[in-house]
């Protein structure tokens, strides 16, 4: 009869603990037990969600568990971006942090639904391991969510727990947002004497971490609207949103970013209302000059991005004459709702995967149907059809690339000052081979927008098309002037412009500071190490390429040599044939059978 009280299983585990736990009591009893209790109904509630059931929360730890992996780590990242938001309400000494593990493992469960075996004991001692506010998965975990989510991991290598046999390789979950690793500030090339300026990511004070994408959408477009300026210099999105979900002082950041002035606030939309806060702060002694609060309807969030962008620039940018005047372009009305489908978009555009990819189209498609004069929106989509297009991933690759070009002409309509409008004409325009009229657009949107770092990046990847690395590498390196944590596809499109350079050495200390790294770049590190005589690790990198591109690309061209052939003279487009040639030479080198 035992045996019929308690069975086996597989299932996803969840561990998660309070960090300094026993502090937080000590500090004020009251007050962490109220705490406490309420997020455990948070955690509760969006375990719930995902398809998961609280198993048992003795103390400050909670256990749960999940059918699915996917499920499992989806929660425990929606969980950390809940209790972010909570915690920016509280006083800095209130604020409870909770560490995550997850862990997939064979479990017995008991009639009364508790769960016992090495599976939970691995998510508790991964959870250990994670950082404040961190979630930590095992290999089990990565091998099953690898690609299917929008974040990315850190390898932290193999870890031999306590009373656990065999070691477990452990890996940190990043979000979206951070889904390159930050190489370190000090590299980075000092900023000008321009004023300069961070926006650091505006809270999400909606109580839903649903809505994240909100929140970071208007900081980004606050970013693009400053960076419109040529008299001073703005850090990218991706380094300042370094902080997000940290407490940092303002001085700290402008020194890490040797920036002058920092920009925080918090959005929160309830219904069709949204309410915006902004400080300007002074960061070397963390005055603030400024600060405002906008409560308006969602229809109104395009005023309210410029009008922050024009106090910001007539409190900063001294000798600007007419700020006003100099931002102000005709923005017509726009449908709130298709602009919320753009923002929902962005982290699945910056995750690199051919699902997130997906995602990121039909969103963008969904915002061009419901306001087809959103050049936002039609720029987006060109650049995220064209990036199928360039990664294999489209599934009629032609009529895909008439769509974007269709999208990009229609934005450069709409609004011919808008810089990353005609930024996505250029990059379309290669893959039709038009190199000079390429050229010409991203000189446009240069001169439109000189600080927009992926207006930069463009321009460096239009330069490595028209076979000039050198002027790439010089390109992406103002870019990194701008985001001095440059990461993923910034340096892996570094890596690029030094392989075609043929500096295979430095394009492959550029592609090892990538985490997650995308399919293509296994085989341009193939090609490298080929060239540099290292068999081996050509070998190597080739054969985790093809395992990789086997399951992604909608044309993968198998055995077939000439196939593989063509595959890459319609792929890697090079305006001189000898470029592509190189690479083709290379990859035949590394071991691959190509005509």
């Amino acid at each position: 009869m035992a045996e019929l009280r308690s069975r086996r299983k597989l299932a996803a585990i969840l561990s998660a603990d309070v960090v300094g736990y026993s502090h937080l009591m000590a500090a004020n009893e009251a007050a962490t037990v109220e705490t406490l209790k309420s997020y455990r109904d948070v955690i509760a509630r969006l375990v719930v969600r995902r398809g998961g059931r609280v198993v048992n929360a003795p103390g400050d730890a909670l256990l749960a568990e999940f059918p699915s992996a996917v499920e499992a780590v989806q929660a425990a990242i929606e969980i950390q971006k809940s209790l972010e938001g909570h915690n920016n309400e509280l006083e800095p000494q209130r604020r409870m942090k909770f560490r995550i593990g997850v862990n997939l493992g064979d479990v017995i469960e008991e009639a009364d639904g508790t769960i016992y075996g090495d599976g939970v004991n691995i998510a508790a001692r991964l959870e250990k391991l994670a950082e404040p506010c961190g979630i930590c998965i095992g290999r089990n975990i990565y091998d099953q969510v690898r690609g299917k989510l929008v974040c990315a991991y850190d390898d932290l290598g193999e870890q031999q727990f306590h009373n656990i046999p065999e070691p477990v390789r452990a890996f940190r979950v990043r979000s979206a947002s951070a889904a390159v690793a930050a190489s370190p500030a000090a590299e980075a090339p000092p900023l000008s004497d321009k004023p300069s300026i961070a926006v650091l990511a505006f809270a999400n004070m909606s109580g839903d971490p649903d809505q994240e994408y909100f929140s970071d959408g208007i900081t980004e477009d606050i970013i693009t609207e400053l960076s419109r300026f040529h008299e001073f210099a703005v850090i990218a999105r991706n380094s300042s949103f370094r902080y997000k979900g940290q407490s940092p002082k303002i001085e700290d950041v402008g020194r890490e970013l040797r920036v002058k002035y920092v920009v925080e606030g918090s959005v929160r939309k309830i219904g069709n209302r949204v309410r915006v806060s902004v400080q300007l702060i002074d960061a070397a002694s963390a005055a603030h000059i400024w600060a405002e609060r906008y409560d308006r309807g969602l229809d109104d969030i395009f005023a309210i991005q410029d009008e922050v962008t024009e106090a910001v620039v007539a409190r900063i940018a001294e000798g600007i004459k007419g700020a006003r005047a100099l931002h102000a372009r005709s923005r017509p009305l726009h449908s709130a709702t298709a602009y919320d489908f753009v923002l929902q978009a962005r982290p699945y555009r910056t995750a690199y995967t051919a699902a997130a990819s997906k995602t990121a189209v039909r969103l963008l498609r969904q915002a061009t149907e419901l306001d087809p004069n959103l050049a936002l929106a039609q720029a987006s989509l060109a650049f995220v059809l064209t990036g199928e297009f360039e990664e294999g991933w489209a599934g009629d690759p032609d009529a895909e690339l008439a769509e974007a070009l269709a999208a990009a002409k229609r934005a450069c309509a709409l609004d011919d000052a808008d810089g990353y409008a005609h930024a996505s004409l250029a990059y379309v325009l290669l893959k039709f081979g038009k190199f000079d009229e390429a050229e010409h657009e991203i000189g446009v949107a240069l001169s439109l927008n000189p600080n927009h770092v992926n207006i930069i990046m463009t321009s460096g990847w239009v330069s490595i098309v028209n076979c000039d690395p050198e002027r790439a590498i010089e390109m992406i390196k103002r870019a990194r002037r701008l985001h001095p944590f440059m990461g993923g596809w910034e340096l892996w499109t570094l890596g690029q412009a030094y392989l075609d350079a043929k500096r295979y050495q430095d394009a492959l200390d550029s592609f090892a500071k990538v985490t997650d790294p995308p399919t293509d770049m296994f085989l341009e590190r193939a090609i490298c190490h080929a060239y540099l005589g290292q068999e081996d690790e050509a070998r190597g990198n080739l054969r985790k390429y093809l395992e990789r591109a086997r399951e992604e690309f909608s044309s993968f061209p198998a055995e077939n040599p000439v196939a593989w052939r063509a595959f890459f003279l319609r792929y890697h487009t090079r305006r001189r044939r000898e470029v592509t040639d190189h690479f083709i030479e290379g990859a035949r080198k590394a071991g691959l059978n190509v005509a």
